[in-house]
């Protein structure tokens, strides 16, 4: 679920954010890494290309690597007792998926997604954990990313048991903004589908609908297709108590 953490700032987020691109990146590695090591990850890395509705990794496969998000946006998701999908994140430019099964050695618990076309940079399990092992800086920012990471999850439970619906619609379109970012014209760039938006929300469509239709008619957003703007900011925030 995408979620923000009670009580951490977006300027905090931005930061975990930014010193794990720092740390993870071919020009840092080469400072930080013995010459020999920085070969076998420059000979090892590949470089991957995915179309919208490609599948990055499905769940319960094994993980051979993890894949660093150089350009597009996917999304994770697990499927259920009753075989519905679950979106768990959505992952952007600078993220890292596919470590969390990795490092606890069992098979990935859930599916990465293309939602856009996808450019990303695949390092092989071996390697990557001997980066870990060599890299002091690298495995900071890991442990930061995963301690922001548990704090979301852990806010997940708060936000399906203590908010309304239409609280988390508008929590869900603030945070989806914050984390993805807008086109030129202002809209949320990710494309969902009504079912996509209940699935985020924990609701049924028919629900979702109703209420976009409301947050339309109270000029909170605007709607084109798949496509939402944000036009009233603050009274989001108030609805959804989000916490920024």
């Amino acid at each position: 679920m995408l979620t923000n953490v009670i009580g951490m700032s977006l300027e905090q987020q931005l930061v975990i954010e930014e010193n794990f691109s720092k740390a993870f990146n071919k020009e840092s590695l080469r400072e930080s890494l013995k010459s020999e090591d920085f070969e076998v990850y420059n000979n090892a890395l590949k470089v991957l290309e995915f179309s919208k509705g490609d599948v990055v990794f499905d769940d319960g496969e094994s993980p051979k690597g993890v894949y660093f998000i150089e350009k597009g946006t996917a999304k994770l998701s697990k499927s259920g007792v009753y075989g519905k999908d679950q979106i768990l994140r959505f992952c952007k430019e600078n993220d890292l998926i596919g470590y969390r099964s990795l490092l606890c050695g069992e098979n990935f618990q859930a599916k990465a997604e293309a939602m856009t076309p996808m450019k990303v940079q695949f390092l092989p399990s071996d390697i990557f954990l001997r980066l870990l092992e060599n890299d002091s800086r690298l495995s900071y920012a890991m442990l930061q990313k995963i301690a922001y990471e548990l704090g979301e999850s852990a806010n997940t439970v708060t936000f399906l048991a203590q908010k309304t619906v239409r609280e988390r619609l508008a929590e869900i379109l603030i945070l989806l903004e914050q984390k993805l970012g807008t086109d030129p014209e202002g809209f949320i760039k990710i494309s969902l589908t009504r079912e996509e938006i209940a699935n985020l929300i924990g609701t049924a469509t028919e629900s979702a609908i109703r209420l976009i239709s409301e947050f339309k008619q109270d000029d909170l957003i605007v709607v084109e297709g798949r496509n939402i703007k944000i036009l009233n900011r603050e009274k989001l925030i108030k609805l959804g108590h989000v916490v920024m």
